[in-house]
């Protein structure tokens, strides 16, 4: 049996690029076929924001992370007002740190809530040349009320406090 090729994580990287050229094409070629008409000239849309970042977790396993306004739906390539930004989630003690880059907007333009009790973080900006928007799976339950966020060239940064452990941990019952 012929011995498998194993690839190295620069080979995969490689592939992936390529992979996102070809399909950057294919969609600039079905965007402009379906805008062009008769003795028209063919109509600008963009920019096209896709990014990608690869981390890998504590149990080993690379984790893909997209972020932009392409978005793959039933297979086709959509492109998308709002931009998903790329964000961080640290976890430290009893915060949570969540570190989003949303460049070209204002302070007053973004809205940040917790959603699901405390589990789910949404983040939208929306500014005359650009929208965004996010929801991010939170590691553990905070309390919303601990939330402060600061934004500075472009970054916003949310600090969050876990949620303490209820103090009602039941009752303990006797066996006999």
């Amino acid at each position: 049996m012929p011995k498998r090729e194993e690839k190295d994580i620069f080979d995969l990287m490689d592939e992936w690029i390529r992979e996102m050229e070809e399909e950057f094409e294919r969609i600039e070629r079905e965007f402009m076929r379906g805008f062009k008409g008769k003795g028209e000239e063919v109509k600008q849309f963009g920019p096209y924001v896709y990014g990608f970042r690869i981390t890998v977790g504590p149990d080993g396993v690379p984790k893909i992370e997209e972020f932009g306004n392409v978005r793959k739906i039933r297979g086709k390539p959509m492109i998308a007002e709002e931009r998903e930004p790329l964000a961080d989630v640290i976890e430290k003690g009893d915060e949570i740190k969540v570190v989003a880059e949303v460049p070209g907007v204002n302070k007053e333009d973004i809205k940040v809530k917790v959603i699901n009790g405390g589990k789910k973080l949404v983040i939208t900006a929306k500014s005359e040349e650009r929208q965004y928007y996010k929801e991010i799976d939170l590691p553990a339950e905070v309390d919303e009320k601990s939330a402060k966020a600061n934004f500075k060239n472009g970054v916003l940064e949310i600090t969050l406090k876990k949620k303490s452990p209820s103090s009602d941990s039941g009752v303990e019952i006797k066996v006999e």
